[in-house]
């Protein structure tokens, strides 16, 4: 398994002795490089990959890497000032201007810089990935026959049945659509359930995604707090009467940030609450595959205990294998399956069959629950670690909640504590969080910053990042 790192490293190396060679000239073959800078033949081959990408390097199969010519602009940039008119005015006549802001959900994309350790990750590092299984998985799924074949606009059926045992209850393989992803299915549901300039509810704090959705569909998100035992009920039931909302947003299990578990006294009360005001609770069920090795059975799904069809639940394989395989699924009983399927064929048709396939082989193989305990037993590993290295090293910080499932920790700065400061002084010390502002929709009630033990390389990473942030805290 190659690291990325190496790959950058190996990249700025080759790119800082082009000049050595002349344009056309061929650069060392594979194999001397390998020798050269003691590293595999995969990081050879992302490197050059890299440079040629960038238009530094032509490679040619059979022949080698050679320095390309240089490019050469013929035509000047036109004026593209005219866009800001444009743009500026397309909210005018909006009741909620939509706003495209996605600087929160950068935070957790971003890649960090070379020698940063990255804490701000929402997926499993490659070492704990299922690579091979997924690799195994792909190429089974590329020899099926009709692998490559128009699949059904619903998903293929075996995948919308494997996930409809799994959500549970009365949910059916007929009530299941394939998506690309849990990003994509929650926009879906947003945009079914939500006309512009409506409010929507959502858990206070939550994913800055959902955030983002909503804002970007002209939609008002309203919060709703949330403590150790997932949203408050009443003020959920206060919030409904207040705006009119029709549509609740929540993650009932392992909530992100937070990491709280909906609890069973609650969960009945949010579906009657909901079912009062005429509304759909949105599940995001995004980290049921997330469990640690200590959190016992996980309660069952919202849409498995609702017998109204108040449930939309929302579902994907991404965050248990990797960023790369976008397959989830929407799940909903009743007149809104048909909005929902509508709204999800004229964005995206439909999912690439290979990926469904590929999908359908991963779950079903004897890998499959291997991984699952292989990654329950690590995120444990994970979060005492880094729970440890944080109370040991920085007392002054507040870690009121160890989470039973999920990869971050949802860390106080306490008083007078200022997350946007705090995420770039740790930056500067070779540390990227989270800050938490983004969570938030209105003016957050204290500094936080969100720390996730997922994407790093392994538990060493963490109690280095910490002492790290020694001398930030």
């Amino acid at each position: 398994m190659y690291e990325r790192s190496s790959v950058v490293e190996l990249a700025e190396s080759l790119r800082s002795e082009l000049d050595r060679y002349p344009l056309g000239g061929k650069l060392p073959s594979s194999r001397v490089l390998v020798e050269r800078y003691r590293v595999s033949p995969v990081t050879v081959s992302r490197a050059l990959a890299q440079l040629a990408a960038e238009g530094l390097v032509v490679t040619r199969p059979g022949a080698g890497a050679f320095r390309a010519q240089p490019r050469t602009r013929t035509d000047p940039p036109g004026d593209t000032s005219w866009q800001e008119v444009s743009l500026s005015a397309e909210g005018a006549g909006e009741v909620v201007p939509r706003s495209v802001d996605a600087s929160g959900v950068l935070v957790c994309l971003n890649t960090p810089p070379s020698g940063v350790i990255g804490l701000n990750s929402g997926y499993l590092h490659p070492a704990i990935q299922p690579e091979r299984a997924m690799a195994a998985a792909l190429a089974r799924a590329g020899r099926r026959p009709g692998a490559w074949g128009r699949p059904p606009t619903e998903g293929l059926p075996e995948l919308r049945d494997w996930f409809a045992r799994e959500i549970g209850g009365a949910v059916g393989a007929r009530d299941v659509l394939v998506t690309a992803g849990g990003q994509s299915a929650l926009t879906t549901a947003l945009r079914a359930l939500a006309p512009p300039g409506a409010p929507v509810l959502v858990e206070s704090p939550t994913y800055p995604g959902l955030l983002a959705i909503a804002r970007a569909s002209g939609c008002r998100p309203v919060p709703v707090p949330v403590d150790a035992e997932g949203v408050r009920p009443e003020l959920l039931a206060a919030a409904f009467e207040a705006t009119g909302a029709r549509v609740f947003v929540c993650q009932p299990l392992f909530q992100n940030p937070t990491g709280a578990v909906l609890s069973a006294a609650r969960r009945p009360e949010v579906l009657r609450i909901a079912r009062a005001a005429g509304a759909f609770v949105i599940e995001d069920d995004y980290a049921r595959a997330l469990a640690h090795e200590d959190a016992g059975p996980p309660p069952a799904t919202l849409a498995a205990e609702d017998a109204d069809g108040v449930v939309v639940h929302v579902r994907s394989l991404t965050k248990a294998t990797s960023p790369s395989l976008r397959v989830g699924a929407l799940a909903a009983r009743g007149p809104v399956l048909d909005r929902l399927r509508a709204i999800q064929v004229v964005d995206t048709f439909f999912v690439p069959r290979p990926l469904q396939e590929a999908a359908l082989e991963l779950v079903g193989a004897p890998a499959w629950p291997r991984h699952l305990r292989s990654v329950a037993a690590e995120l444990r590993h994970r979060r005492d670690v880094l729970a440890g290295a944080l109370r040991r090293e920085l007392p002054g910080l507040e870690l009121a909640h160890l989470p039973a499932g999920g990869y971050q920790l949802w860390v106080g700065l306490g008083a007078g504590g200022d997350d946007a400061a705090f995420a770039a002084d740790a930056l500067r010390a070779g540390v990227a969080v989270a800050p938490g502002r983004p969570f938030f929709c209105a003016e957050p009630p204290a500094a936080y910053v969100r720390m996730s033990f997922a994407g790093v390389s392994g538990p060493g990473e963490l109690v280095e990042a910490v002492q790290r942030l020694r001398a930030v805290g």
